[in-house]
């Protein structure tokens, strides 16, 4: 009998392997039939019943393919924040448009710039594109603008911000952010992730969007996952130059936002109730869940987002008190993979949510050794 033939599995482009793929926030606990989910910042209200009946009203057209260019989503995008319709490019969550700018300016040599404890997509794509990431110092888990601009050399291409930060909630001022732009050479690409945007009550804060307008190379992003509660649909878009648009278009993929989900979007913005309702839920919350966990004798930082992050004495304890949590039916984050292994990220949620979180955390603070 003639033995089987094998054959070699055909092998991945240098460094694919070496990436640590994305790993998002859990969902489920063994035994827990509805866990109270606070691991991925999504929002406590859920989505807009204007923007899950839009949805449902898009059944009748699923054989359609999708406006490849996403024309009435530019239009609703562009009316609400006062934007150039041509100056948006739209991906299948912010994520891709990170993927596209860095498939578009990076090649094998050049380098991205970003915090220690940046969005990990920002490091995913680079590194496909046989780029090297270069992680900034973050003292106080905040991006240092000079730490960064110490990092950035001839063969940088890409610096991304996140303002506000995730995981850490930190932001920058605009002139911190004035001061990186006027620092970075006019060939290198700043990109302003605003994923958090609209969550934001700091006064110290303020969009980028105004500031990209004049400039030829800045890109703000923007997400319909958080405020609007589209998670599930995967919607984003970019404020970019006109050059860099034409540019990404041509290797953007054709239909990428689908046809249910350009409906849902615009049908999003059109509910200010909504926007407005997700926007309090955390401004009532996020000042209660920050004061509680102090008075715990936890260590937590303000923050901009839908979010908190606790930091523990050490990842050992981080860890105790993520299985604990999971015990009691809660879901939180430990934020290992964003070299905090003594940090756990709870999103905002729910009233009665929020209260089981602050019940179990409380119990847990008790009985461990502190």
């Amino acid at each position: 009998m003639d033995k089987p033939v094998t054959y070699d599995a055909p092998a991945p482009k240098a460094g694919i392997l070496d990436i640590a793929p994305y790993v998002g926030g859990k969902s489920k606990i063994d035994g827990v039939a509805e866990p109270i989910k606070l691991s991925s910042n999504e929002n406590a209200l859920g989505c807009s019943a204007m923007a899950a009946a839009a949805f449902s009203e898009a059944q009748s057209k699923l054989f359609r393919y999708p406006d490849g260019h996403a024309n009435p989503l530019r239009a609703a995008v562009a009316a609400y924040h006062d934007l150039e319709p041509e100056r948006l490019i739209f991906g299948n969550g912010s994520d891709e448009v990170f993927g596209l700018l860095n498939q578009t300016y990076l090649e094998a040599g050049d380098n991205i710039v970003t915090g220690e404890h940046g969005f990990l997509a920002y490091r995913i794509s680079a590194l496909a594109c046989q780029a090297q990431v270069r992680l900034a110092p973050e003292p106080d888990l905040r991006v240092d603008i000079d730490n960064l601009l110490e990092l950035v050399d001839a063969r940088t291409k890409l610096v991304y911000i996140s303002n506000p930060a995730n995981p850490t909630g930190t932001w920058n001022t605009p002139e911190e952010i004035s001061d990186l732009r006027s620092r970075l050479a006019s060939d290198i690409i700043l990109v302003i992730d605003e994923a958090y945007a609209e969550f934001v009550d700091e006064p110290t804060w303020e969009s980028a969007l105004e500031m990209a307008r004049g400039h030829d190379n800045i890109v703000v992003t923007r997400t319909f996952s958080k405020i609007h509660g589209l998670a599930g649909l995967r919607v984003g878009f970019g404020y970019c130059p006109k050059p860099l648009i034409d540019a990404m278009d041509r290797i953007r993929m054709p239909f990428n936002i689908n046809l249910p989900a350009q409906a849902a979007a615009v049908a999003a913005l059109s509910d200010r109730a909504h926007i407005d309702a997700s926007r309090a839920q955390v401004t009532l919350w996020r000042p209660r869940l920050i004061q509680a966990i102090r008075s715990f004798g936890l260590e937590v930082g303000n923050s901009a987002g839908n979010f908190v992050l606790i930091r523990f004495r050490d990842a050992a304890e981080a860890a105790r008190a993520n299985e604990f949590l999971m015990e009691q039916g809660l879901i939180v984050r430990h934020v290992v993979n964003y070299g905090l292994p003594q940090c756990l990220r709870v999103t905002v949620g729910k009233d009665a949510e929020n209260e089981a979180f602050l019940e179990a955390l409380g119990r847990f603070a008790r009985v461990s050794e502190r």
